[in-house]
């Protein structure tokens, strides 16, 4: 008999019965959940701001962008909206544009 009980807790010893019960109440919460997670994107507003603001200076994208110590994809992103704003980059970009990107100007 003692010898059953023993591969008996060999065999159960990789299960966790607890938390077999609860992740199907995690799985049913997240299926339920509703809310959109989206990251943060750059506004049209501000991506504008730096396009006229370049223009006016008459730099490239690429020439921005090593005014800054970043790279040319970084303005791009910008530009086009899909970065995530970042203040010490829109920050830089305020500095070497010589105008205000962010608040009210």
């Amino acid at each position: 008999m003692f010898v059953s009980n023993t591969l008996d807790e060999k065999n159960n010893a990789g299960t966790n019965k607890a938390a077999a019960s609860s992740t199907s109440l995690n799985t049913k919460r997240l299926d339920e959940d509703t809310e959109n997670l989206a990251h943060e994107k750059v506004p049209t507003e501000l991506k504008k701001a730096i396009m006229q603001a370049r223009m006016e200076k008459k730099l490239t994208q690429a020439q921005l962008a090593q005014l800054i110590n970043e790279k040319p994809q970084v303005i791009q992103e910008y530009e086009s909206g899909k970065a995530i704003p970042n203040q010490q980059i829109i920050g830089k970009l305020e500095r070497a544009l010589g105008t205000k990107l962010r608040g009210k100007k």
